[in-house]
Protein backbone atom coordinates (compact mmCIF):
# COMPACT_ATOMS: atom_id res chain seq x y z
CA UNK A 1 0.00 0.00 0.00
CA UNK A 2 1.30 3.47 -0.87
CA UNK A 3 1.31 6.16 1.64
CA UNK A 4 -0.35 9.06 1.03
CA UNK A 5 1.85 11.64 1.94
CA UNK A 6 5.11 9.70 0.35
CA UNK A 7 2.82 10.71 -2.95
CA UNK A 8 2.11 13.34 -2.42
CA UNK A 9 6.03 14.53 -1.93
CA UNK A 10 7.17 12.83 -4.76
CA UNK A 11 4.75 15.37 -6.42
CA UNK A 12 5.54 18.39 -4.79
CA UNK A 13 9.57 17.69 -4.70
CA UNK A 14 11.15 20.05 -1.67
CA UNK A 15 8.19 19.47 0.62
CA UNK A 16 9.43 17.37 3.60
CA UNK A 17 7.25 14.56 5.05
CA UNK A 18 6.38 17.01 7.85
CA UNK A 19 4.91 19.60 5.62
CA UNK A 20 2.73 17.09 3.97
CA UNK A 21 1.45 15.75 6.83
CA UNK A 22 0.69 19.22 8.50
CA UNK A 23 -1.45 20.07 5.07
CA UNK A 24 -3.48 16.61 5.50
CA UNK A 25 -4.23 17.05 9.17
CA UNK A 26 -4.72 20.78 8.65
CA UNK A 27 -7.12 19.47 5.87
CA UNK A 28 -9.21 17.45 8.04
CA UNK A 29 -9.62 20.45 10.47
CA UNK A 30 -11.72 22.20 8.04
CA UNK A 31 -13.57 19.19 7.43
CA UNK A 32 -14.28 18.58 11.15
CA UNK A 33 -15.10 22.09 11.38
CA UNK A 34 -17.80 22.32 8.14
CA UNK A 35 -19.09 19.52 9.98
CA UNK A 36 -19.57 21.37 13.10
CA UNK A 37 -21.43 24.16 11.36
CA UNK A 38 -23.95 22.39 9.57
CA UNK A 39 -27.40 21.61 10.81
CA UNK A 40 -27.73 18.70 12.79
CA UNK A 41 -30.99 17.61 10.97
CA UNK A 42 -28.99 18.16 7.87
CA UNK A 43 -26.61 15.17 9.29
CA UNK A 44 -29.22 12.87 9.84
CA UNK A 45 -30.18 12.12 6.36
CA UNK A 46 -26.62 10.07 6.48
CA UNK A 47 -26.50 8.54 9.98
CA UNK A 48 -24.17 5.96 9.09
CA UNK A 49 -21.26 8.58 9.32
CA UNK A 50 -19.62 9.38 12.53
CA UNK A 51 -20.17 12.99 12.36
CA UNK A 52 -19.59 13.51 16.44
CA UNK A 53 -16.77 11.50 15.78
CA UNK A 54 -15.49 13.78 12.86
CA UNK A 55 -15.80 16.54 14.65
CA UNK A 56 -14.08 15.22 17.92
CA UNK A 57 -10.87 14.69 15.24
CA UNK A 58 -11.01 18.08 14.88
CA UNK A 59 -10.41 19.38 18.11
CA UNK A 60 -7.93 16.85 19.28
CA UNK A 61 -5.87 17.69 15.74
CA UNK A 62 -6.32 21.44 16.50
CA UNK A 63 -5.57 21.53 20.20
CA UNK A 64 -3.06 18.14 20.18
CA UNK A 65 -0.98 19.05 17.55
CA UNK A 66 1.92 17.52 18.91
CA UNK A 67 -0.17 14.44 19.83
CA UNK A 68 -1.20 12.75 16.81
CA UNK A 69 -0.24 9.84 15.30
CA UNK A 70 0.68 9.74 11.71
CA UNK A 71 -0.69 6.32 11.15
CA UNK A 72 -3.97 7.36 12.09
CA UNK A 73 -4.14 10.46 10.31
CA UNK A 74 -3.18 8.17 7.43
CA UNK A 75 -6.24 4.98 8.47
CA UNK A 76 -8.74 8.15 8.24
CA UNK A 77 -7.43 9.22 4.55
CA UNK A 78 -7.54 5.91 3.25
CA UNK A 79 -10.65 4.32 5.18
CA UNK A 80 -13.18 7.02 6.53
CA UNK A 81 -12.85 9.75 3.89
CA UNK A 82 -14.18 7.91 0.67
CA UNK A 83 -17.29 7.17 2.38
CA UNK A 84 -17.68 10.64 4.27
CA UNK A 85 -17.28 12.21 0.31
CA UNK A 86 -19.65 10.15 -0.88
CA UNK A 87 -22.27 10.99 1.62
CA UNK A 88 -21.61 14.83 1.41
CA UNK A 89 -22.38 14.25 -2.16
CA UNK A 90 -25.35 12.96 -1.14
CA UNK A 91 -26.65 15.52 1.13
CA UNK A 92 -25.29 18.28 -1.76
CA UNK A 93 -27.73 16.18 -4.32
CA UNK A 94 -30.71 16.57 -1.91
CA UNK A 95 -29.89 19.97 -1.11
CA UNK A 96 -29.97 20.98 -4.78
CA UNK A 97 -32.79 18.61 -5.53
CA UNK A 98 -34.76 20.59 -3.31
CA UNK A 99 -34.06 24.25 -4.46
CA UNK A 100 -36.62 26.17 -6.64
CA UNK A 101 -35.41 25.85 -9.99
Amino acid sequence: MRCVFDAVRVRCGACSMRCVFDAVRVRLIEIGEAVKDLDPLILLGEPTIPWRDIASMRDHLAHRCFDTSHAIVQATVDQDLPAVLVAVQRLLELRSDEQPA
